[in-house]
């Protein structure tokens, strides 16, 4: 008989998402009956505001959203993403330059199959997200990560952009509010930065999922805001789920150009079609309607980093730059390697993560998935009473 044909090798080199793996394992050691404390998963603890699932209800009542909608969103949801894109990131846009799409990373992964073709390269400021690479290499390119570390506050350089740079640099990620960091580029970074790659014609791809996540006084300006004329090679990526709590909600949007738009709506028709109507609605209703909630959830957020930060720092051997935006902290743990704890001395933070999961029951994501070995990143939208039990386990494990 003969062998079965082999399955695609594209595929099968994607690896598996980094923070979701962790998380789950530590869901599954939960239902074992460990307690487990999870910083694992960049999800808010808080449920979606109540006028949110209020115009979902009512959505509910409508028989046309049990029919198909428009591939590339709703008319009522663009219009408020419209609204939402002039206020925030300081750029007017009409209704053919919005993809409604299945959550953020859906708008991540079309993005780069609108521009990127095979052999192009991609820079990637390092520390990133794990779907960044792996979504450039499904389009067939190449991630060029460009590493920052903490003497930076994680924030990459025109310098070393321009260092990275070749005649095959297609496109640049710009993250800012930054996962995993939290760091946050200043207006006149950002605009140097726009600047670059205006004048190189390269594309900038700048996911604002977390923009209005920031602290302190802190605003993330869009390169966008900052640099006006880039915004014809640039693709704005957003969604609900950081913000409102809408994680499983599964509702994002990409931004850009009316004809890279055009090839991810024909994209998308032929992959997922129109993303689920009642979703849509509650998304438009998050966006237009009382703020309230949001503010009370990033004042919980501003209270927890504070907290975090404080309290890791009284590790002996953790360096914890002070993140300015988003829900996550990235502390420079090299002092801790190399080092024997509870009879083991890990040598890279992959290692140090399953001693800190088996010794002290606390699930963190290792920076390999992020970048270089020598970082954990732990996420502080949990709650604050979990928060403080975890710290209270490491400062115990690593006294």
């Amino acid at each position: 008989m003969t062998e079965r044909a082999s399955l695609s090798r594209k595929i099968s080199a994607i690896a598996e998402s980094a923070t979701l793996k962790v998380d789950a394992k530590a869901k599954a050691l939960k239902a074992e009956g460990r307690p487990i404390i999870s910083y694992a998963a960049g999800e808010p603890d808080f449920a979606t505001p109540h006028a949110v699932v209020e115009a979902a209800q009512k959505a509910l009542e409508n028989p046309a959203n049990f029919r198909y909608s428009p591939a590339g969103g709703l008319p009522a949801l663009k219009e408020a993403i419209i609204e939402k894109t002039k206020r925030d990131s300081g750029l007017k846009v009409a209704p053919n330059q919005i993809v409604v799409t299945n959550g953020g990373k859906q708008a991540v992964y079309q993005a780069f199959q609108a521009i990127v073709n095979p052999g192009d390269e991609v820079l990637l400021p390092s520390p990133y997200w794990t779907t960044y690479p792996e979504a450039i290499q499904l389009a067939d390119g190449t991630p060029v990560a460009v590493f920052a570390g903490a003497d930076q506050e994680y924030k990459v350089t025109v310098a070393q952009l321009e260092a990275a740079r070749t005649q095959k640099t297609k496109a640049l990620v710009f993250v800012s509010p930054s996962n995993p960091t939290g760091a946050v580029y200043t207006p006149e970074e950002t605009e140097r930065i726009a600047r670059w790659a205006l004048e190189h014609g390269i594309w900038i791809l700048t996911d604002e999922i977390y923009q209005n996540l920031t602290y302190g006084g802190v605003r993330a300006v869009s390169v966008v805001e900052a640099l006006p004329e880039v915004a014809n090679q640039t693709i704005l990526l957003n969604g609900v789920a950081k913000t409102y709590a809408m994680t499983g909600w599964r509702v994002g949007w990409m931004v850009g150009p009316a004809d890279a738009m055009k090839l991810a709506a024909n994209l998308q028709s032929h992959l997922t079609s129109n993303v689920n109507n009642v979703a849509q609605v509650a998304a438009a209703a998050a966006l237009t309607g009382p703020q309230n909630d949001a503010r009370d959830f990033r004042t919980a957020f501003d209270r927890r980093r504070r907290l975090i930060v404080d309290e890791l720092s009284k590790i002996d051997g953790v360096e914890v730059p002070v993140p300015q935006g988003a829900f996550y902290v990235y502390p420079d743990v090299r002092g801790l390697l190399n080092r024997e704890w509870k009879g083991r001395t890990p040598t890279s933070t992959l290692e140090l993560a399953d001693l800190i999961l088996d010794e002290a029951e606390v699930a963190v994501v290792p920076g390999e998935a992020f970048g270089p070995s020598g970082y954990l990143r732990l996420s502080y939208a949990l709650g604050d009473d979990q928060l403080l039990e975890g710290i209270r386990r490491l400062q115990e494990l690593f006294a």
